[in-house]
């Protein structure tokens, strides 16, 4: 048998059980028995939050924080690399993967801020680097604000730090609060990424081509419906007006990292968020998309090793 369809065997197997069993969160041992780095994993209790956590590498510690419906897996490729040179750190956030809460307050921007900080001082994880994809960087520039955090530089892989604009901007949270009170709706999208194809589809909407193994996880997590609902909730309680208005008293030296092809999160967003920033710099890659770090690793950590030298001075300027 071909490595191909051993693999399509594999998928098709995983989605039958996916559909008999994803009305319950996801459980480590059946859809986490493959689960990239899984050996880097431990599961730390936090008041009423479960984290899954991994863990790998030496040296200055750092932090990686996932964007919204995404978990550690997203980090698979992309954390090895930084581990040959930091300690990292990646938790899933709360209602997402591993992490599983039922609790609203841990759903909103600040809210999980707070939750973050409580598991880091369990940890006693003080990061001197942090990187955050999408949301995740507004959950570092959060954290860094109310002084959760406080890091000597800051990453925003294609960062999700302005409310959209428009129609959109008007019309999101309302419908994606709707979607996260309709255990029908949640189940329609479950039932939808059964197939493995419309979440390839998915993937690609975002501008980004990823290898089997992500597809084969982002698959798992969009057929769950805890995974889902918490990704819903998430975006029903998101606000960002707030950070936004803040975000010139950030005072870590910041790099923002832009996707030309990223069809989630405009660049010209980036560039917006620059403009607010005191401190920060703007590196945009053509070729990519929203999944950057997932696409190429390899030359996102090359612009965050060529930066990460330069952010004693960038702090003593600002």
């Amino acid at each position: 048998m071909s490595s191909i369809e051993s693999t399509d065997r594999r998928s098709e197997s995983l989605m039958s059980n996916f559909s008999q069993t994803m009305d319950r969160p996801l459980d480590w041992e059946r859809e986490g028995d493959d689960w990239p780095n899984r050996s880097c994993s431990k599961f730390v209790t936090v008041a009423d939050l479960e984290w899954h956590v991994q863990s790998m590498g030496e040296g200055p510690k750092a932090l990686l924080i996932h964007g919204t419906g995404a978990a550690t897996h997203s980090w698979r490729d992309f954390m090895p690399l930084l581990a040959h040179h930091f300690h990292v750190l990646a938790p899933d956030l709360p209602s997402h993967g591993f992490t599983q809460t039922t609790s609203e307050a841990h759903m909103t921007l600040p809210g999980m801020s707070q939750a973050l900080g409580e598991l880091l001082n369990t940890l006693e994880f003080e990061p001197q680097l942090v990187i955050g994809h999408s949301a995740g960087a507004a959950v570092l520039m959060q954290m860094a604000l109310e002084n959760k955090i406080t890091p000597r530089g800051l990453v925003g892989l294609n960062s999700a730090l302005l409310p959209f604009q428009g129609i959109t901007g008007h019309f999101m949270r309302p419908i994606a609060q709707f979607m996260s009170r309709n255990s029908w709706f949640i189940k329609y999208l479950r039932n939808r990424a059964l197939d493995r194809s419309r979440v390839e589809q998915l993937i690609e909407g975002t501008g980004s081509k990823i290898d089997t193994v992500g597809i084969d996880c982002y698959s798992r997590l969009f057929a769950n419906n805890w995974h889902l609902s918490g990704t819903l909730r998430m975006m029903a309680n998101w606000d960002l007006t707030q950070l936004m208005g803040n975000l010139a008293q950030m005072k870590t030296p910041v790099l923002l990292i832009a996707s030309g092809n990223d069809l989630t999160i405009s660049p010209a967003t980036t560039f917006e968020a620059d403009k607010k920033l005191p401190n920060s710099r703007v590196e945009y890659i053509r070729n990519l998309g929203h999944l950057a770090h997932e696409e190429d690793p390899e030359q996102i950590l090359t612009k965050v090793l060529e930066w990460w030298p330069s952010v004693d001075q960038e702090q003593l300027a600002g």
